[in-house]
């Protein structure tokens, strides 16, 4: 039987060091992902989204100070500094679910509260642009810049 408390671990800590291969190799082929930024992934779009999030990162730390994991099903606590694209420093607190399948993660929900985080990344523009109506632009931006680092991987 799989450990999958271990896989939570291993996973978070392979983000911590900016790597996004571990990180994309422990979902399975049929994951699915969702957060408040990219909204629904599948498949490979999740592990691409780690990969251009760990490629791009520059001062990122992550910490995981709690996680579990009982059958099938596990949580975790994880918290993530760094500084965003805008040249403004974050630290996201975010709460993630999973279900796992022979080793690998099938689901994987993240939440964290989408306004506090863009008043963190955006500043002043964060306020309008973290409610609920414009969540709609940032999510459009995030999805935008996954399928362009797809292009280009493709492409390489």
């Amino acid at each position: 039987m799989a450990d999958n408390a271990k896989l939570i671990a291993d996973f978070y800590e392979a983000f911590d060091r900016k790597d996004g291969e571990a990180m994309a190799r422990a979902y399975a082929p049929d994951a699915r992902f969702r957060d408040p930024a990219f909204g629904e992934l599948s498949g490979e779009e999740a592990g691409d989204m780690w990969r251009m999030l760990t490629s791009r990162a520059t001062d990122l730390r992550v910490e995981l100070p709690e996680h579990e994991a009982h059958g099938d099903e596990g949580t975790a606590r994880w918290i993530a500094d760094y500084t965003f694209r805008t040249g403004r420093h974050v630290t996201n607190d975010i709460r993630a679910r999973f279900r796992f399948r022979d080793g690998r993660i099938v689901e994987h929900a993240d939440s964290f509260s989408f306004h506090k985080w863009a008043r963190q990344a955006l500043g002043p523009a964060g306020w309008v642009l973290g409610l609920p109506v414009a969540r709609g632009l940032v999510r459009k931006k995030a999805r935008g810049d996954l399928e362009s680092y797809r292009s280009e991987r493709a492409l390489g």
